[in-house]
């Protein structure tokens, strides 16, 4: 398949500008490293969570993601990794990795904006929300992994028990 060469006159303006207004609006600490990273912190049910935006105008992409407070030791790394793809594997939007420096659990994905004059404030509160809402659904299957030394398969299980009614 040959690369397609279309030039294009458009510029996507910088999407962490808006994040920051979304952030300041949610009085949530933030710090923008640069002009093109952001790290926010906030507070969710089960941890705090370390959401990091990084812009790449020369593909028009911002890459984005929710690292977990907590360490997946070395005994651990292959069960963590079973529990990557039986997570995965039910996910429609982005996916978790394990962040190879610090070794803690993170949700990721990218937004492609090449074409767009910019990113709207749904679509960065929409990463967002999606984000934090499968960190806290997977947030105990990945306990379960890590400390109860329970396999991928059961962790994922019982960490995504719904429960119907109200006690």
């Amino acid at each position: 398949m040959s690369a397609l060469a279309v030039e294009t006159s458009s510029t996507t303006h910088n999407p962490l500008d808006i994040v920051e207004e979304i952030v300041s609006a949610n009085e949530w600490p933030f710090e923008r490293a640069s002009e093109d990273e952001m790290i926010v912190e906030i507070n969710g049910r089960w941890c705090d969570y370390r959401l990091f935006f990084v812009w790449q105008n020369e593909v028009s992409a911002m890459q984005f993601s929710c690292q977990f407070d907590m360490k997946v030791p070395p005994a651990r790394k292959l069960a963590v990794t079973e529990l990557l793809a039986e997570v995965n594997g039910k996910m429609w939007l982005g996916h978790f990795d394990v962040c190879s420096e610090e070794h803690t659990p993170m949700f990721r994905q990218t937004l492609l904006l090449r074409g767009t004059r910019a990113a709207s404030v749904e679509q960065i509160e929409d990463l967002v929300e999606i984000a934090v809402a499968e960190c806290e659904r997977y947030y105990p299957a990945f306990q379960f992994v890590i400390w109860g030394g329970k396999s991928a398969a059961d962790a994922v299980s019982a960490a995504i028990l719904d429960t119907l009614g109200e006690a």
